[in-house]
């Protein structure tokens, strides 16, 4: 009994994802709720990131998420039906790709993506159906139950509802810490443009490295906060076809969801501010001077870690 209560005490402060730690509300004032544990949390912001990269709609990345909710309940598991992997189960043997691709979540979820860019009127399919056209399951009706939390999901992580996403942000003890870590967690889900000065090339054949020195990403003077800089008219195929604020609600919901892994202490955007580890796990007005607007720049997300 000891031993076991040891292993949850442990569990519970490295935020070990074996419970909630994370909630996504509506901002419909119906009252729905989904909650979910950190590593779904990361798993569900790198899904939404990979699609709306890719220019897709809202109801692209319900689909995607209510799939892997089926599938792997958002887990990164080595393991499934025959040689199924990963977040979608997809199968080496199928044509998805390596075992060491598939069990990439970005690579797994572009490779989802581009399996229902290829079907029909997919946003007027009911979700069973657009996805089983992609997954060929033999349980084509089990993804419909997990269609009202993958849309709460989507609504809040493409940035569409505002201050919906909270997680608990306890320390996860996987990943490094600080804003580089920050930055090519960011550059690895949204692809390297996002940390990129308006206008610049990228070369697809560098190494995916961010640089803090590029002038529309800065780190500030405590060495602990990142700040982006939103404009979703630069957005292009990112962002720029969604309302304005969303492309920052994104960004500010994508840092939460990785608060435990990435050792995110806050967050605040638009005049509204998350911090880990409080009592009611909210946003709440950002009382702090000029936080969200730096100097002469455009609404900002900050990002500021443990270290």
């Amino acid at each position: 009994m000891l031993a076991v209560a040891g292993y949850l005490v442990v569990q519970y402060v490295t935020g070990g994802g074996r419970g909630p730690g994370c909630k996504v509300v509506s901002a419909k004032g119906d009252g729905a709720t989904y909650e979910f544990t950190p590593e779904q949390a990361v798993n569900a912001a790198t899904i939404t990131a990979v699609g709306t990269a890719r220019d897709l709609p809202e109801r692209a990345v319900t689909i995607a998420l209510a799939t892997a909710l089926q599938e792997s309940t958002l887990r990164n598991i080595d393991y499934g039906d025959r040689d199924s992997l990963g977040l979608f189960q997809q199968r080496p043997s199928q044509g998805w790709g390596t075992p060491e691709e598939i069990m990439d979540p970005v690579y797994s979820a572009e490779k989802f993506y581009e399996g229902l860019e290829e079907v029909p009127g997919y946003t007027r399919l009911p979700l069973t159906v657009a996805a089983q056209k992609v997954q060929r399951s033999g349980f084509p009706q089990a993804y419909a139950k997990h269609e009202p939390d993958a849309a709460l999901l989507a609504a809040a992580l493409t940035g569409r509802s505002a201050a919906t996403l909270t997680c608990q942000g306890r320390p996860g003890a996987t990943r490094a810490s600080g804003t580089e870590a920050v930055q090519a967690a960011l550059a690895r889900d949204f692809g390297r443009d996002l940390l990129q000065p308006a206008g610049a090339e990228v070369d697809d054949g560098a190494k995916p490295t961010p640089s803090p020195s590029a002038p529309d990403v800065t780190v500030e003077p405590d060495g602990r906060t990142l700040t982006l800089p939103v404009d979703d008219a630069r957005d292009g195929a990112a962002g720029g076809s969604r309302r304005a604020g969303a492309r920052g609600w994104q960004l500010a919901h994508w840092a939460v969801a990785n608060a435990s892994e990435l050792r995110i202490q806050r967050v605040s955007y638009a005049g509204r501010v998350w911090v880990a580890g409080t009592t009611d796990n909210t946003w709440r007005q950002d009382d702090a001077k000029g936080s969200g607007k730096p100097a002469g720049g455009p609404d900002a997300v900050r990002i500021t870690t443990g270290r």
